[in-house]
């Protein structure tokens, strides 16, 4: 008896948490959908407020940016974060100071790393723009990318990689033909999760894209635009920005745990 009410008891712990986490992003999306102008007031269905999107020349001109962003930084870490876990697995013996340097991006609050960046650039004299919101990016996510291809490092057979050697192949086709076929659904999960964490990144961005619209993404378009009021625009343009990002992070979640769709 007793066992079973603390399974009850729990259920309800679980529901209230969810509910707790998921009905205002449910009330988000369903007044996306909202015929009236007023943000909160339920007037009927309709999907103009997505095609007002499309007409939005701002909207269109900050999704046509974090597109640049998401996909340039999302090539270059999952280059570099690659190669980083193979380096960092191979001296892994070594000892864990190089991982605690490599992973602080991932443990420090965003706002230090954007002042960080900030003054950087600053203090190279480098013009803020599109670029440096790419290369902020960059150093954001290589910890990321890392800590997902090691994930499926540590399960590697290492043995091929000497059988191919003693079969007589030089490094590049070992690389080519047999540790990158096998990591490659760690990189592609790695990626998608670069590239979500990129379209969602507010905070680096507002601090290293310097003055203008020509760096302007769609986070801080939301933040612009959310500054006169909750309207059902911004409603349908969150619920854009979340749905891009929930897909590509089911993507990554799927990959990092077996092999490629249909394997």
């Amino acid at each position: 008896m007793a066992r079973t009410a603390n399974s009850r008891l729990m259920l309800v712990i679980l529901a209230a948490v969810f509910a707790f986490l998921y009905v205002p992003i449910s009330v988000l999306v369903a007044l996306s959908f909202n015929d009236g102008g007023l943000p909160t007031a339920w007037t009927g269905f309709s999907v103009k407020w997505y095609g007002e999107l499309f007409r939005n020349a701002d909207v269109m001109s900050a999704a046509f940016n974090t597109l640049v962003v998401a996909v340039v930084s999302t090539i270059f870490a999952t280059l570099f974060g690659t190669l980083l876990a193979i380096g960092v697995e191979i001296r892994r013996r070594k000892g864990r100071f190089l991982e605690t340097i490599i992973f602080a991006p991932m443990i420090i609050p965003d706002i230090v790393l954007a002042i960080a960046l900030l003054s950087f650039f600053s203090m190279l004299n480098v013009t803020m723009g599109l670029h440096t919101v790419i290369l902020s990016h960059v150093v954001f996510n290589l910890a990321f990318v890392c800590s997902v291809v090691r994930a499926r490092l540590k399960t590697f057979d290492w043995s091929i990689v000497e059988a191919s050697a003693d079969l007589g192949a030089s490094t590049p086709i070992t690389m080519i033909r047999i540790v990158i076929p096998v990591m490659m659904p760690a990189i592609i999960a790695g990626a998608l999760l670069a590239f979500t964490l990129s379209v969602d990144e507010f905070i680096i961005a507002f601090f290293t894209a310097g003055a203008g619209r020509a760096s302007i993404t769609l986070p801080m378009q939301i933040f612009a635009m959310i500054r006169f009021g909750v309207t059902p625009e911004i409603n349908a343009l969150a619920t854009i920005v979340m749905a891009v990002s929930v897909i590509a992070l089911a993507l990554s979640q799927r990959l990092n745990r077996g092999g490629l769709p249909g394997q």
